[in-house]
């Protein structure tokens, strides 16, 4: 998952950098390279919901969070987390 930092976006697990384009704000994106499938938050986290949730890697148990329609419209939402704390991020399907 890649979020906006110094105006590109980082990935916090192995540090690849995107340049920010102007169609990209607001939007959520998921591409995918061969095996990999990267997902791109652009809202501003500070405001993004938080919520009660134990967080996998450092059991911290607040977390910010957003639902998006990841796969088809029959499916049920993505819920997508961030601890507050390590900024771990991870879904719930």
């Amino acid at each position: 998952m890649m979020f906006p930092k110094d105006g590109k976006y980082v990935c916090p697990k192995c540090n690849e950098v995107r340049e920010i384009k102007k169609e990209d704000k607001e939007t959520f994106t998921m591409h995918s390279t061969s095996k990999d499938e990267t997902a791109v938050v652009t809202d501003e986290v500070a405001t993004l919901p938080k919520t009660r949730i134990l967080c996998p890697k450092c059991g911290y148990s607040e977390a910010y969070y957003t639902i998006r329609q990841t796969r088809s419209a029959d499916e049920p939402e993505t819920m997508i987390y961030r601890c507050c704390k390590c900024n771990h991020s991870w879904r719930e399907y």
